[in-house]
């Protein structure tokens, strides 16, 4: 599956394109919450976010690991759930994003970058 790095705007068609090679109407996403910018597809979201690291010198502290449904609305459209959201330095013990100031913007950055 490709993996491509969002910094302008991607359509719900094109990650569907890219969702249905993998997931089907599931895509991971790896959103830069400093920069914001997001990596989507690819088979898991440490790729997504090594790829940031590496092409974009995104920090680990500052990538957070999503899914997007791409079929669904409102709050079902964004799942915070990841491996890389495990970051107990940060007091981020589970999966999931536990801050609502990180998960409100992940929202406006993917409301930004997905039309």
């Amino acid at each position: 599956m490709e993996t491509r790095i969002i910094k302008d705007t991607i359509s719900k068609e094109e990650l569907k394109a890219l969702a249905h090679e993998q997931y089907g109407d599931i895509i991971k996403v790896a959103v830069d919450v400093t920069q914001e910018i997001m990596g989507v597809g690819g088979e898991l979201h440490i790729d997504i976010q090594s790829l940031l690291i590496e092409q974009e010198n995104s920090q680990g502290q500052d990538t957070w690991g999503i899914n997007l449904y791409l079929e669904k609305t409102g709050d079902e459209f964004i799942e915070f759930d990841s491996m890389i959201n495990l970051k107990p330095l940060l007091g981020n013990k589970t999966r999931g994003v536990e801050s609502l100031e990180v998960q409100n913007k992940i929202r406006e950055i993917v409301g930004k970058l997905v039309k």
